[in-house]
């Protein structure tokens, strides 16, 4: 019998999140999504009923080139996690359409495999124009999945670009996926992502490409060097690996677990942890001071005045600023 989820209480979603139940908890994170108000504050009151079942997961952020094989390397990586009696859940974003807002949202059907097996969920979402992917939503898609039981969360993010340094600020890990061929594609690598990558994988080592991607290590690792050592006191490592002979994906693992280990053991984990979500409502309150800002009918219509009607070269941008910001923060009405 299928369940009917409209015009119904946090009380059932959380029942159902806390009970496991893939259905509600997939509901939810739609709520998440959601741009409507009512679903918003309905996810909050969700998370809020949730909030101490959360935190009990290791958080993985994998990011790369295109073609790279990021969906591919996770089924391999995923099956990993299984063997080891992880519950996993797969955070997709997908790029989403800069004119449609549409999605593509294909990442289950290239993750097949590992899609039919138990105790894994994957969830493709859309970025919804948010350069990099990561967005308010992904953060509180993870609390819904950790509350639900899984305890392995792995974010796929849209691609390499400026923005994907984001992905540092959700996961506990970040893993870099690059192609052998080290030359050129170093030259295209934003210096930050590289700064905040835990570690470097150079993917597709098989076949005649074996060598490549040996060579390319070394390239790899030498750049990694370069980089600013990083708080935690790890040093970033570089490794190859096949998804299609599972070759090199244990000590893909092992690494991880090293990481892991390495981090709890020093405090850092927890430090991390603590600055993430400080971050994150910092981010929070900028964005929605903005927003409500811009939603001002005050200020709506004065930006249609200066627009429309003021010799632009006569306004001063600074102090007509702080006095519309002035009045707003006097009377947000």
């Amino acid at each position: 019998m299928s369940v009917t989820f409209n015009n119904l209480g946090p009380d059932f979603y959380i029942k159902g999140i806390l009970n496991g139940e893939m259905a509600v908890l997939s509901r939810a994170i739609t709520l998440v999504e959601s741009l409507n108000a009512s679903h918003q504050l309905l996810a909050q009151q969700i998370i809020d009923g949730v909030l101490h079942k959360t935190g009990n997961s290791f958080r993985l952020g994998i990011t790369g080139v295109p073609g790279v094989g990021k969906s591919t390397f996770i089924e391999s990586f995923g099956k990993q996690l299984i063997s080891k009696g992880y519950k996993i859940a797969v955070l997709a974003v997908d790029p989403s359409s800069t004119k449609s807002k549409g999605s593509i949202l294909g990442d289950k059907t290239r993750m097949e495999e590992l899609s039919n097996a138990k105790n894994v969920y994957i969830r493709p979402s859309p970025s919804s124009g948010t350069l990099g992917g990561v967005t308010r939503s992904t953060y509180e898609s993870i609390l819904l999945c950790e509350a639900a039981g899984y305890n392995f969360i792995l974010i796929e993010t849209v691609g390499v670009g400026q923005s994907e340094v984001a992905v540092s600020k959700l996961s506990d890990f970040f893993l870099l996926l690059m192609l052998a061929g080290a030359g050129d594609e170093l030259q295209g690598i934003k210096r930050g992502i590289m700064e905040q990558a835990d570690a470097l994988v150079i993917t597709k080592a098989d076949g005649a490409n074996l060598q490549k991607a040996k060579a390319a290590r070394s390239e790899y690792a030498h750049a990694m060097h370069l980089m600013q050592a990083s708080e935690s006191g790890w040093l970033a490592r570089t490794h190859i690996c096949s998804s299609l002979t599972q070759m090199g994906v244990a000590e893909v693992y092992d690494m991880i677990m090293e990481y892991k280990q390495f981090v709890t053991t020093n405090g850092f984990f927890e430090k991390k942890r603590k600055q993430q979500r400080l971050d994150l409502f910092l981010e929070t309150l900028d964005s929605q001071l903005t927003q409500r800002f811009f939603a001002n009918r005050g200020i709506q219509k004065k930006i249609v005045e200066l627009r429309e009607g003021q010799d632009l070269q006569l306004l001063q941008p600074f102090s007509l600023a702080k006095k519309l910001l002035d009045g707003f923060l006097g009377n947000s009405d």
